[in-house]
């Protein structure tokens, strides 16, 4: 039994949950359509529920970069000297300066809370895909979906490669679709609203690399992932460049090429 399991199944339950309202308004229980409106409740359901994690980042980053140029400066006094006393003094000088600037004591902690709930969805599609039975997705609803198809290729298809141009026209699609919103959220959402003063060059450089290596992992990663998971990374994907979005131009963090554009504004 995996860590994870408990969180696949509240994840499955809302699968089955929303399949059942949709087929309940009429739509097609088989249908690839049905399908996707179930990932994408999914999505927007737990994303939804991960807005306060959401919102306790964007006040320790804002934080963060109001406390930089004083911590700074006290890892400048402090840099040569390593003897007990001056080690206690820095550290108590540290929390001094987090609670003038209102840095919240648990940090990034409710932020990595997320990820396992990602790898619990990420898996729980995949096994679903697979043709396992999770929880509340029984073996009728996982084959429903193993068997639903979208312009003709099965949700539960691997890879570009399949049968006909319009396999490879699908898979390549929603790759594609996925990396470019990941591209765009990257680049010019998440590292403008970024503050990279004071960082090592290597940090900034593997900053500015990041959009594109995230895109073409995507890319790469349609090769092999079942196509109901790139629907899943697409819906994810424009949740997350809209959400960055409202970031960037309503809370960027002070000290940021996005602070400084809206100053302009």
């Amino acid at each position: 039994m995996s860590f994870l399991d408990p969180l696949s199944h509240a994840l499955a339950a809302l699968i089955a949950a929303a399949h059942v309202a949709l087929t309940s308004l009429c739509a097609d229980p088989t249908a690839g359509t049905t399908w996707l409106l179930c990932i994408a409740a999914v999505v927007v359901a737990v994303r939804v529920a991960l807005l306060p994690l959401v919102a306790h980042g964007v006040r320790l980053a804002h934080a963060s970069a109001r406390a930089r140029p004083d911590l700074q400066d006290l890892a400048k006094r402090y840099r040569n000297r390593k003897d007990p006393e001056s080690v206690r003094r820095h550290m108590q000088e540290r929390r001094r300066i987090a609670a003038e600037h209102g840095m919240p004591r648990l940090g990034c902690l409710p932020v990595l809370i997320q990820l396992p709930i990602w790898l619990a969805l990420y898996y729980l599609l995949a096994d679903v895909a697979a043709g396992e039975s999770v929880g509340a997705m029984t073996p009728e609803l996982v084959a429903s979906l193993t068997a639903a198809t979208l312009l003709g290729v099965r949700l539960a298809e691997r890879g570009y490669l399949g049968v006909g141009v319009g396999h490879f026209a699908v898979v390549a699609s929603l790759a594609v679709v996925a990396a470019a919103l990941a591209y765009v959220t990257q680049k010019y959402l998440v590292a403008p609203n970024t503050v990279t003063d004071g960082l090592p060059e290597a940090m900034v450089s593997a900053q500015q690399m990041m959009p594109a290596f995230l895109a073409l992992g995507l890319i790469a990663a349609g090769g092999v992932v079942p196509v109901a998971l790139l629907a899943y990374w697409v819906c994810n994907s424009v949740w997350t460049l809209a959400q960055s979005a409202v970031i960037w131009h309503w809370f960027p963090t002070p000290g940021s090429p996005a602070a400084g554009l809206g100053d302009s504004r």
